[in-house]
């Protein structure tokens, strides 16, 4: 790129990012919602910095070309990936990259800046067509989340690329699986958690093709897309001829044909329960926090009678439907009207989202990570939130669930203990290092027999697979999710969201009722199938029925066996790798010596 083009280039994407930042400030200003812009802006701003600060790119034909490289890979995993049914993409979309590794490193002694360049490049590019809509929540956000969770990916890439100097191709393949692999795990446990694009991910619109994650959660997915990946670079670096392709054929064939088998030999289990699901639509960024609490227990109630019969056994409402003190919760309006509405139906339980807080009494224990303080007639009030679940019974007892995987950012200050130089700042700004208290174990939620348990699984918690199992091991039949993705507009977030829970329904063969603020609410049976689903940005009350099944299967007893295995071999694979390494450079050193 000449200097010229280049001065052309940076001012037209300087053009775009400006226009498209002015218009999605007057839309907020009008309180409308961004959509897909989000996509656009990031997108020319990314243009923007490579035109401006990547001269390794764009310096000669052949740098262009690993650039290309770099695209390549990026747009097989966004195609690959839902809402995008081209699944199988994602089945080469490395292919590119160990192209790319593959010719720089036989090239160049020292190309490792080259290539982590161009792997920051693809996984950026990825974050932001895939996931841009984080930046509808909040735009700095967003940025924040495309650019640090595009840099951790390319650790096990760059951990790949070291390792493979001193490994066979074999060996080195092994430990790239192993590599990524741990990423993924090692990403679900920290506080600064982003699983969504963890590979396995990608087949939920699809499940047909992965029954037996029921045995490998969402981790065996990940293990199949990147022994594909290279089995297929070796095939064609070794210009294998389509004989040679056969193992190929045989890795892609036997899992299709063993979820097929299972999908065959599996059917929904236990006595049916039936649900009311309300989806009462409030848009979260300018009507949730603005309408009137009363009108909204009004809307509540209306679409939950609508819903209801005497045969009803449970209704569910969504994430953080009321607000209310769990000191004295049956003097709250809120419950006080679904006590009323219980008392009409005898058999109904309600399962709600809850925005809740405890005030703590003088002298009370409280957990000095999470507590926030307020000045109440001269005093000072001790005080914790929760992004709760509660079930309300004809008995009025009010069973309690703390959400505990938090969204970053938004639900807890990742590790406040280092970065708490920040403190002041917050403070001044009227905000807090507090997060939202959590428990430590999961609970469930008994009939009052205890016959039979859901899971109150709340919003992000639904992603986190061996996470839910958890709660199948306390005794859960069926999982309740409760949920608000209007955050995100109509953009593919909430339906990849949904999807994702079809995951969670085979890996435990529970059924699932998903209720979600704006939408998408439907059921979800044992094997994954979605049925009665509603619209997005629609009130609407669903009647319907799930099964309480209290099989367990090999993964709810396992969990992330595959992740585990991994980790130790990454453990492994690169304590080989630092001794090789080493041995290599002390038989070089007595070499020249």
């Amino acid at each position: 790129m000449n200097s010229k083009t280049k001065l052309i280039s940076s001012i037209l994407l300087f053009l775009i990012v400006a226009a498209l930042g002015y218009y999605m400030i007057q839309l907020s200003a009008k309180e409308q919602l961004w959509g897909h812009l989000p996509m656009f802006i990031f997108l020319a701003a990314w243009g923007l910095n490579l035109t401006l600060f990547s001269k390794a790119f764009f310096h000669d034909q052949e740098k262009k070309k690993y650039f290309l490289y770099s695209c390549g890979s990026a747009a097989l995993f966004y195609f690959g990936f839902p809402t995008m049914p081209f699944f199988f993409l994602l089945f080469v979309a490395f292919v590119p990259l160990l192209l790319m590794e593959h010719e720089l490193s036989q090239k160049e002694a020292k190309p490792f800046w080259k290539i982590w360049r161009c792997a920051y490049n693809a996984f950026v590019l990825w974050n932001i067509l895939s996931t841009f809509w984080v930046g509808n929540t909040a735009f700095a956000a967003g940025i924040f989340a495309i650019l640090v969770n595009s840099l951790l990916m390319t650790i096990p890439f760059m951990l790949f690329h070291l390792s493979k100097k001193v490994l066979s191709d074999k060996l080195a393949a092994v430990a790239f699986i192993a590599y990524w692999i741990s990423f993924e795990k090692l990403h679900q446990g920290w506080e600064l958690s982003w699983t969504w694009l963890t590979l396995g991910n990608a087949f939920s619109q699809h499940t047909w093709l992965i029954q037996w994650y029921e045995f490998t959660g969402v981790f065996g997915g990940s293990l199949w897309i990147l022994v594909l990946n290279f089995m297929l670079f070796y095939a064609y670096r070794k210009r294998s001829n389509i004989k040679d392709l056969w193992p190929s054929v045989l890795v892609v064939a036997i899992p299709i044909l063993s979820s097929l088998i299972i999908n065959v030999n599996t059917d929904n289990e236990g006595p049916e329960k039936k649900v009311c699901i309300v989806q009462p639509n409030y848009e979260p960024h300018y009507q949730k926090f603005t309408v009137p609490p009363s009108r909204q227990l009004r809307k509540f109630l209306k679409l939950a009678n609508e819903g209801i019969d005497e045969g009803t056994d449970y209704c569910l409402f969504p994430e953080t439907s009321f607000r209310a003190t769990i000191n004295d919760h049956n003097n709250e309006s809120s419950i006080k009207s679904i006590n009323k509405l219980v008392e009409q139906f005898p058999n109904l339980k309600v399962v709600t989202g809850l925005a809740a807080y405890k005030i703590f009494e003088e002298g009370e224990e409280k957990s000095e990570d999470t507590i926030r303080k307020s000045k109440r007639s001269g005093r000072s009030v001790f005080y914790e939130t929760y992004n709760a679940a509660v079930q309300i019974d004809k008995d009025q007892e009010l069973d309690l669930y703390k959400k505990s995987i938090l969204v970053p950012g938004a639900e807890i200050f990742p590790y406040k203990e280092i970065f708490f130089f920040f403190k002041p700042l917050v403070d001044q700004l009227g905000g807090t290092l507090a997060g939202n208290g959590t428990q430590k174990e999961r609970s469930v939620f008994w009939d009052e027999d205890e016959a039979f348990a859901v899971a109150p699984v709340i919003c992000y918690e639904s992603i986190y697979g061996d996470y839910c199992t958890e709660y199948i091991r306390k005794g859960a039949n069926a999982i309740f999710i409760m949920t608000n993705d209007g955050w995100w507009d109509d953009t593919a977030g909430h339906k990849q969201h949904l999807l994702f829970a079809r995951l969670r329904a085979i890996e435990t063969r529970r059924s699932i009722a998903r209720s979600a603020n704006t939408g998408i609410s439907c059921f979800i049976d044992q094997k994954g199938s979605i049925y009665q689903a509603t619209a997005y940005e629609v009130d609407a009350a669903v009647k319907g029925s799930i099964q309480m099944n209290d099989r367990i299967t090999f993964y709810v007893i396992w969990g992330d066996l595959i992740a585990r295995i991994s980790l130790l071999l990454a453990i492994l694979l690169i304590l080989n790798t630092i001794v090789k390494s080493l041995q290599k450079k002390t038989k070089n050193q007595d070499g020249i010596t």
